[in-house]
């Protein structure tokens, strides 16, 4: 599996997150750092983007030497590293694609430029096999408040499916649409306290499922379950959130 995401040096989210959901799914992960942050199990105060051209080597030398069953795409912090991957995912196009589109960090900073958003929809979205936005991220890139009718817009930009998750919803349990092929509603229960890494684990263990040869419906669901079991074992190592506890 390849991944394309930043590095929390929490180890909460981003790549430490998911080197752990890839290996405890059992597929190997091989990595490309698009952004080193400033970041804690609180928040996100800074991130400083790895050129565009030094994100490209990475991608390059690690291709060449083990092609990708699925590509997972997490934190990009510029348009000019999205475009970058365009012409590599062309080449790749029968892999598949998880694109987790993170914007926001879970203690509100911001991970990425105000102009990415125009890339994300126009560029990557049609280019991805599953987006995982929460219903913030959903919001941001189609103007929708629904989840499942931001879904159905997401699957309209292009993309072949959308897994809009409702963690940051207001309600007694967690309510998730998958929505492609298929429309597929599954409730959680809400786990207690605050959580900092769901995103990038769930969209993780979606594309280590489809490393792994399963279906988008089996894999989506797989990684919802992961996410809920992690989460109910989670740690809370620092001063800020619980972070999932992705290993045993």
């Amino acid at each position: 599996m390849l991944v394309i995401s930043g590095h929390d040096p929490s180890g909460g989210a981003g790549l430490v997150a998911d080197i752990q959901t890839i290996s405890a799914c059992g597929a190997h992960p091989t990595l490309a750092i698009s952004a080193i942050t400033e970041q804690d199990t609180a928040n996100a105060y800074a991130v400083f983007p790895v050129p565009a051209d030094q994100l490209l080597a990475q991608l390059d030398r690690v291709v060449a030497d083990i092609p990708p069953q699925a590509i997972k795409i997490g934190l990009l912090p510029s348009p000019a590293s999205a475009q970058a991957l365009l012409p590599l995912l062309d080449r790749l196009q029968d892999v598949p694609v998880v694109l987790d589109p993170v914007l926001v960090a879970s203690g509100g900073g911001s991970l990425a430029e105000a102009d990415l958003v125009p890339v994300l929809r126009d560029a990557l979205i049609p280019r991805a096999t599953v987006v995982t936005p929460n219903t913030p991220e959903a919001r941001a890139l189609t103007g929708q408040d629904d989840p499942a009718t931001a879904g159905h817009a997401l699957v309209a930009l292009g993309a072949r499916w959308a897994l809009v998750t409702g963690g940051d919803a207001p309600t007694h349990d967690v309510c998730n649409h998958l929505i492609g092929a298929e429309t597929v509603t599954t409730r959680w229960p809400r786990r207690a306290g605050s959580f900092h890494g769901t995103g990038c684990t769930l969209a993780s263990a979606l594309a280590a499922g489809l490393a792994l040869g399963r279906s988008v419906p089996e894999a989506a669901l797989g990684a919802q379950q992961f996410v809920d079991r992690a989460l109910a074992s989670a740690l809370r190592p620092g001063q800020g959130q619980s972070i999932p506890r992705r290993f045993r």
